[in-house]
């Protein structure tokens, strides 16, 4: 957190009695709850019970499905535990969103420049015969041409080139300059 007296919702922060009062219980009940697994409070060093504010709006919820809806704790223990995998199952599902929009992006990003590199081949500003491949700027490149035949021939073993190099310009950076 940004803001240390900032809390959260799961900031362990209500001992029992404020727990019990602001969920409407006996204290009674909350320690029963944990017995059967519906609301774990995280514990101080000394082992005293500490309840967040989310702990505190499950207990509510308890409350309401037990009375209202009359459903036993089996069954609440049931619907908290789906409803926690619905959760994660939104998060995910945004997660997933997102990076499926990322790729997208990187997609058309693709094919906006292989575009441009078929555009620049059909109008011959690019060898049609070369393979286009990235270069790095500090990549050294060695160009191999057919030279023109000269009068006298060589022998057979011997075919002719011209071999020009070329170093790719470095990136400068602060420290360089």
């Amino acid at each position: 957190m940004s803001n240390p007296y900032a809390l959260s919702d799961d900031m362990p922060v209500y001992v029992i009695s404020v727990a019990a009062n602001l969920s409407g219980m006996h204290p009674q009940t909350l320690r029963g709850y944990e017995r059967v697994g519906l609301v774990i409070p995280r514990r101080t060093a000394g082992g005293g019970r500490r309840y967040s504010m989310r702990d505190i709006l499950t207990l509510r919820e308890i409350q309401r499905l037990s009375q209202e809806e009359r459903i036993n704790l089996e069954g609440i223990k049931r619907v908290l535990d789906l409803e926690r995998e619905l959760e994660q199952t939104r998060l995910m599902a945004a997660e997933l969103h997102a990076e499926v929009s990322r790729l997208r992006n990187e997609l058309e990003s693709t094919r906006a420049v292989a575009a441009r590199l078929a555009e620049l081949r059909r109008s011959r500003t690019v060898d049609p015969d070369a393979t286009l491949v990235p270069v790095r700027p500090s990549t050294r490149v060695t160009f191999w041409q057919a030279a023109a035949p000269s009068a006298t021939p060589l022998p057979a073993a011997a075919p002719q080139a011209k071999v020009s190099q070329v170093t790719a310009p470095r990136a400068t950076t602060d420290d360089n300059k």
